[in-house]
């Protein structure tokens, strides 16, 4: 086996202490025998999702010699909430222990730069590998192998259960409920993502009717179905659509990357779109829809005689097209952030709720990512934002829409007056944006979690998902007067030079593997910024890992945009068909502009720097 480099591990340490422990507080020399993969994650990051998904065959395959530790490390407010992580490792499944780190100190002394991050270290207490980004469960199921061998041959590997602990089951009809829709009849049909399943409530709210899944992960249609954390549902229009689909509520089965229908009559689950794999970067946009791959729906609505789709695993929105059976991209462009303007080159960043305008005309977009709320133009497909700034700029602000602030919200619902209240997730409040004035203004407050809201003649039923409940307000005349909080990214900013910037993608091709570059490059590199004057040349897609930026000696600050991408396979001649996997990554670099700063930013895609 070829040598690696070696870095003694620093020290795990974080105010919020441990989860999923007993309660017992832990250290590094606590892992020592052990292969210890770090998860540095955030719940509000859709990719740190997919990355905990990605882990848990690695996680049940190696439990006698790898532990994964979570090492949270909050972006938002609400996230340094050790309350919130506590729900989170809950709503999320995480079997392994958990180290709470609202200040980021193990974030920092790791020299961590994106969520998610993921360190390798080995038996004997030394980082041998990191990894930013997604799909890299493969060359580290490779990298753990290798490692067992190793320490196994030289003593130094420790087998046994791990200190994961589970902790007590929480009790309830619902489990971290994501969305709900009101049934012609006036009873509740509710995604309850914690449970894999469907609930339908009686009219008030609470009384269980039936459940649809029988509380197991899976993908499973017919009568006896299976989900993997639903969260978004549609009611179809009466008509020839939802005669010829047989089906009456269409489903965003979240994690099974799939959108699934249901009819009410029998409870019947049928698979309309998606293949139970998600997308990544090269596979297809549009097509059949049984043959192209999702990532992550967040939410669906009905809007202009398709099924909309918020996309939130790649930023974008997609269309599904019952009558041609099809499904594609409607909107944006995989970048993450804030970008108006035509569809085809918008930014969104997990797009989480939508809901339309009484008159069809508009889709309004819940962007939790940019605390946005955003909306589409039938029609013109143009992308327009009411409330929101961007990726780092958020919190509890009413007033003029331009500077008002929210802070992640996962759900929006068009109100009777044509006003959108607007679920403010990690502010625990309802809030309102009136097109007419242009104001936004507290509706409600002292709600946990709320992630979807749905309308009952004057009165508004809030999903509050993380106190497992459905929970109905009267909408207030006049708004809840709130003290005005504003907020920016907890990541301390990154000091370089004006001028010249050398920047490095590290990728480093598992072992046995190499870059595929049989049908051209097998990399690709794409910069911009925020504002875009921060960039004087360097900006735009390319195939090199490596580019020379020239940053503007104007500006004392900004935000650098950089999404990296490396297709790696099999290097092997005597592999007919080798096995090829894509690893990518998307980091938002804060920088401060100053004379002394670095003048080269590496970032490590794969490997060590």
């Amino acid at each position: 086996m070829a040598s690696r480099a070696r870095v003694r591990a620093p020290e795990l340490v974080g105010a919020g202490g441990w989860l999923n422990t007993g309660g017992k507080e832990l250290a590094l020399a606590d892992f020592r025998g052990k292969i210890t993969i770090l998860d540095f994650w955030t719940f509000c990051c859709i990719n740190c999702l997919h990355v905990l998904d990605e882990l848990r065959e690695l996680e049940e395959k190696h439990r006698d010699t790898v532990v994964i530790v979570g090492v949270h490390s909050p972006k938002f407010v609400h996230e340094a909430d050790h309350r919130a992580v506590v729900d989170a490792v809950a709503r999320y499944e995480v079997h392994h222990p958990v180290l709470d780190d609202p200040a980021l100190a193990t974030w920092k002394q790791y020299a961590v730069r994106a969520w998610p991050t993921l360190v390798v270290i080995d038996p004997e207490g030394y980082v041998v590998a990191q990894h930013a980004g997604e799909g890299h469960a493969h060359a580290i199921a490779r990298l753990v192998e290798e490692l067992e061998a190793e320490h196994a041959a030289k003593g130094t590997l420790r087998r046994g259960d791990g200190p994961y602990v589970a902790p007590e089951p929480t009790a309830g009809d619902l489990k971290f409920p994501g969305k709900a829709v009101r049934l012609p009849d006036g009873h509740f049909l509710v995604a309850d993502s914690g449970h894999h399943s469907l609930v339908e409530l009686a009219e008030d709210a609470e009384t269980v009717v039936r459940r649809i899944g029988d509380g197991v992960r899976g993908l499973v249609d017919g009568t006896a179905p299976r989900f993997s954390e639903p969260q978004g549902l549609a009611l179809l229009p009466e008509g020839p659509v939802r005669d010829a689909l047989g089906v009456d509520v269409i489903v965003a089965d979240t994690v099974n990357h799939a959108l699934r229908g249901v009819r009410l009559a029998d409870g019947s689950v049928t698979t309309l779109a998606g293949t139970g794999r998600q997308w990544w970067q090269g596979s297809a946009t549009d097509g059949p829809a049984r043959e192209v791959d999702l990532s992550s729906p967040w939410d669906v609505a009905w809007f202009d005689d398709k099924v909309w789709i918020a996309m939130a695993g790649v930023h974008q929105l997609w269309a599904y097209d019952p009558a041609a059976g099809t499904v594609g991209v409607a909107a944006g462009t995989t970048n993450e952030g804030l970008v108006d303007g035509p569809a085809a080159e918008a930014w969104f960043a997990q797009p989480s709720g939508l809901a339309v305008s009484a008159d069809g005309e508009k889709l309004w977009v819940a962007d939790a990512e940019t605390s946005a709320l955003r909306w589409v133009s039938r029609g013109t497909g143009e992308v327009q934002s009411a409330v929101g700034t961007g990726l780092f700029d958020f919190g509890h602000r009413d007033g003029a829409a331009g500077q008002a602030l929210l802070q992640h919200p996962l759900g929006v619902t068009v109100l009777p007056d044509g006003s959108v209240a607007v679920s403010d997730t990690y502010n625990h409040a309802l809030r309102r944006f009136d097109p007419a004035s242009g104001e936004v203004s507290t509706l409600a407050t002292d709600l946990r979690e709320p992630s979807g809201a749905v309308l009952v003649d004057g009165d508004i039923v809030v999903v509050e998902s993380a106190r497992h409940r459905l929970t109905r307000l009267r909408l207030p005349e006049e708004a809840v007067r709130v003290e005005s909080v504003a907020h920016r990214t907890r990541r301390a900013a990154t000091e370089v030079a004006p001028g010249v910037l050398r920047l490095d993608v590290v990728f480093q091709a598992p072992a046995g593997q190499k870059l595929d570059e049989r049908y051209g490059p097998s990399t690709r590199l794409l910069v911009s910024s925020t504002p875009p004057e921060l960039l004087v040349s360097g900006a735009g897609a390319d195939s090199a890992l490596s580019r020379e930026l020239v940053l503007s000696d104007e500006l004392t600050e900004g935000v650098l945009h950089v999404s990296a991408m490396a297709a790696s396979c099999d290097d092997d001649p005597e592999i007919e068909y080798p096995a090829c996997h894509v690893h990518q990554q998307d980091w938002g670099v804060p920088v401060t502009l100053t004379a002394d700063g670095a003048r080269r930013l590496p970032l490590v895609l794969a490997g060590m720097e």
